[in-house]
């Protein structure tokens, strides 16, 4: 069965006219049920967990200035959400939620979070949304445990896994490979062990030929055991942050590929949602709402 974690605190208020569509970590999981995508026992309720995997990430003193909302104000406006107890404690079930979908994907192929892929936290800060980062918390956790031994982190989110690159600069057995905007957020960018920036505009057509060319050799050679998949949709051309031109079928067809290449493979996936910030909220839930779809598809 598919797991996916899903708690309510994970649509969290904002101000009025914030720009981040929290709307839709309350939208997609009621469309996943009412479609019969999903049934109810599909979600688990991630919870606050321990400190130590988080600490394996991220600094104690970054970690306790989060905890205890004493943030320095520059890096609290960085992050672009105002701090309060509510957001820390969203932040960390959050990572709970992919740490434990990481272990559900050890046992079904597949597991994946409604929320996620906050890929622009660093070790000793956050940016751009991203307080504590998700992924790269799951990954950590594996290794410590010897669940995996060779990390994969599949970013197709448009901005650079900016945060994701620094924690793992310096560590062979997570290779970070990053696909996404050149013109785009991050402007100053971190370095991958594989980054392709593509040019504004990119369509379909030429994005998933440099996917489908890239993501066989880095299997090949890179031999993973464990995938992380960051699958943003604001690849899409309606996309307010995002220069690309992908189609809704096109960010598909992405998923799909990524997906079906871990299920030939076997290779365990753990996906987390990532970006998306188009204008109308039906056109995220609808892109969104597909990477559950074709998970099912292909793994149940």
């Amino acid at each position: 069965m598919l797991k996916i974690a899903y708690h309510p605190i994970y649509t969290h208020p904002l101000p009025e006219k914030h720009r981040f569509p929290m709307l839709k970590y309350e939208l997609l999981p009621k469309q996943l049920l009412h479609e019969g995508t999903c049934i109810e026992e599909n979600f688990f309720k991630p919870k606050i967990p321990d400190a130590a995997p988080i600490l394996a990430v991220h600094t104690e003193s970054y970690y306790k200035s989060l905890l205890n909302l004493s943030l320095d104000p520059k890096a609290a406006r960085k992050i672009g959400f105002p701090l309060s107890k509510e957001l820390i404690d969203r932040e960390v079930i959050i990572a709970d939620g992919t740490i434990k979908a990481s272990k559900y994907a050890l046992k079904h192929g597949i597991a994946m979070n409604i929320a996620g892929g906050t890929h622009h936290a660093y070790t000793n800060h956050g940016e751009a949304f991203c307080l504590l980062n998700d992924q790269a918390i799951g990954a950590r956790y594996l290794l410590q445990r010897d669940l995996a031994k060779k990390i994969l982190i599949v970013d197709l989110d448009v901005h650079q896994g900016n945060g994701t690159a620094e924690i793992f600069e310096k560590e062979g057995n997570v290779f970070t490979f990053s696909m996404h905007g050149a013109n785009n957020y991050p402007f100053k960018k971190e370095i991958s062990d594989l980054d392709i920036a593509l040019p504004n505009q990119t369509e379909n057509q030429e994005y998933l030929t440099i996917l489908k060319e890239t993501l066989p050799k880095l299997t090949q050679d890179q031999k993973p055991d464990f995938i992380y998949y960051l699958s943003g949709v604001d690849i899409l051309a309606t996309d307010k942050l995002g220069k690309l031109a992908c189609t809704i079928d096109g960010c598909a067809e992405r998923d799909r590929f990524v997906l079906q290449t871990c299920k030939d493979l076997n290779i365990p996936v753990m996906c987390s949602m990532g970006g998306g910030y188009s204008p109308d909220i039906k056109t995220i839930i609808e892109a969104h709402a597909n990477t559950f779809r074709i998970a099912q598809n292909i793994f149940f």
